[in-house]
């Protein structure tokens, strides 16, 4: 269902992110992946020695406006469309209020909120013209409930899922969908950590949240999946 179609992923260069564009590779789709540093043209170049070739890398950063302007233009002009938006670039932290920053405060919210709104901003015209798209949203389980040390990132991921509710309700007369996809704790690099750690190992893996992404994207056009959640099973969370 996903072959030949065309997909945007923000925050690939390593991690869910790279994961996402490889398991969207895998179903036959044409990927641009967009990294705010130029290890994303080494990503490509990963992606492409695995025998994906429809890569394109961009160098973006996703709460700049005229940055994701040109992701979505040069997409266009080298694929001719773009069908799926998977918006997964994020930044974390964990510490009391009163350590927070106000600097840090901004640049955490430029980056979950901001980047989501411009990427969808920029993208909502073609596929409105087009009638059609899907946008997911890559949140997390803290969109549904909250945690101490946690207000900055707690308060963007609240922000993320209230948007996307409202984009949802605004856009579907065209035939665009929008999803959310809500994760527990992930292996990954998430707020300067390592992948791969020991005390991990039973955490989600990234693949988990790629597959949730394609089993979001690839569903029938009558059907709308709203919000995936998942945890793994030694997470323990309060029920929303």
């Amino acid at each position: 269902m996903l072959k030949d179609q065309i997909a945007i992923v923000t925050g690939a260069s390593r991690g869910i992110g790279k994961e996402i564009a490889i398991k969207l590779a895998e179903q036959g789709m044409k990927v641009t992946i967009v990294g705010s540093s130029s290890q994303v043209s080494n990503t490509a170049e990963e992606l492409k020695d695995m025998g994906f070739p429809n890569i394109l890398p961009v160098q973006a950063d996703v709460s700049n406006e005229e940055d994701l302007k040109e992701v979505v233009r040069k997409t266009i002009e080298t694929y001719g469309k773009v069908d799926v938006l998977v918006n997964n670039a994020g930044v974390g932290f964990f510490k009391l209020t009163e350590e927070v920053t106000v600097e840090e405060w901004k640049r955490i919210f430029e980056v979950n909120v901001q980047g989501v709104f411009l990427a969808t901003k920029a993208v909502l015209p073609h596929m409105k013209e087009r009638k059609s798209g899907t946008i997911i949203n890559i949140s997390s389980d803290v969109a549904r409930y909250t945690i101490p040390n946690g207000a900055a990132y707690t308060a963007t991921k609240y922000a993320v899922q209230g948007f996307s509710g409202s984009v949802a309700q605004e856009v579907r007369e065209y035939g665009i969908r929008v999803g959310t996809i809500n994760p527990g704790m992930v292996d990954t690099y998430f707020a300067e950590s390592t992948q791969g750690l020991p005390d991990k190992k039973d955490w989600l893996k990234v693949e988990d949240i790629a597959n949730a992404v394609v089993y979001m994207a690839s569903a029938p056009k009558h059907m709308l999946i709203d919000e995936i959640v998942l945890h793994p099973f030694v997470q323990e969370y309060p029920i929303a």
